[in-house]
């Protein structure tokens, strides 16, 4: 079988059950007997789209559009059932390369609109976010603006932030140190702020992690922020340079995100997954997460739930 889908479910909702497999087995042509990763949770579909899609002797069928669309075929058919749906070849499924973004993807929390609480102005500072993240609104320039805002603050609200406010969504690191043990890189590449992400990175198991420089004197946040600002087209560059460095074919590569800075990396990856992420976002990607947690990156990749490190 050239192709497999992939359902996955949330964590405690026992959703993927053998009728839903049966219904989504039924939409795809030539689907074979599905393979259990977790049960009730995730599984497999290995079918073949044939020789319209791709070349059926190697594999590839790496047409990114036949996968999205059967993927949308499966959910209408799935009648809006909370189900996560990868489809995609079963050549390269096992990434050696994976990206992520940090505020809202592996973390709960925009890290600037919780230094913004602390001189009260995090209600407008995140209206900002929400217009960056949706693509309303330059990246740059509005972290800027909102960097601005922060003059004067204390740097050691960082740690307070990260000690009390800073929660990573769950999945995050079984999903990284899985990887890792199977000999994939992991990158944490953020339009924030190094400050939390050096922090975030080693709690969750990432080699390196990439991000803009706020600049500090005396203690206190200046309002600014080091250039380059590190946004949409650093992240893709990312992407490129690690992968030129490990030497890995684009099929190799997995990045995660959810918002508009987050696109051009998305697009570049082999796997690009948009999660719980906004519309423009979620439309672009070859897939999106909405319902279960980071370790549905995990399935995706055909890893079963008893291989997952933590």
């Amino acid at each position: 079988m050239t192709h497999v889908a992939t359902l996955v479910g949330a964590a405690d909702a026992q959703t993927i059950s053998p009728d839903l497999i049966a219904a989504a087995a039924r939409r795809l042509p030539g689907a074979r007997d599905p393979e259990i990763l977790a049960p009730n949770r995730a599984a497999d579909i290995p079918f073949a789209p044939g020789a319209a899609h791709g070349n059926p002797d190697d594999g590839s069928f790496a047409d990114v559009g036949y996968c999205r669309a059967a993927a949308d075929v499966l959910r209408m058919t799935l009648g809006g059932a909370p189900v996560d749906i990868f489809v995609q070849p079963r050549a390269w499924r096992r990434k050696k390369l994976f990206l992520a973004d940090m505020d809202s993807t592996m973390i709960g929390q925009e890290c600037i609109d919780e230094l913004a609480d602390f001189v009260g102005l995090k209600e407008k500072v995140a209206a900002i976010t929400e217009r960056a993240m949706r693509g309303e609104i330059a990246f740059e320039p509005a972290l800027r603006e909102r960097v601005a805002l922060l003059k004067g603050l204390d740097v050691s609200v960082v740690d307070e932030a990260i000690a009390t406010r800073i929660v990573p969504n769950p999945g995050g690191r079984e999903l990284v140190m899985t990887m890792r043990a199977h000999g994939a890189y992991a990158a944490l590449v953020s339009g924030g702020f190094t400050v939390f992400t050096s922090a975030i990175a080693e709690k969750l198991g990432f080699q390196e992690n990439r991000a803009n420089v706020l600049k500090i004197e005396d203690g206190k946040f200046l309002g600014e922020v080091e250039e380059p600002v590190l946004g949409k087209a650093a992240k893709l560059a990312a992407l490129l340079e690690l992968r030129g460095l490990l030497e890995l074919a684009p099929e190799e590569t997995l990045a995660v995100g959810d918002g508009a800075n987050d696109l051009d990396m998305l697009e570049a990856a082999g796997l690009g997954v948009a999660f719980r992420a906004k519309p423009a976002v979620a439309s672009a990607a070859h897939a999106r997460i909405d319902h279960s947690d980071l370790t549905a990156l995990l399935f995706a990749q055909g890893y079963r739930l008893d291989e997952f490190v933590s």
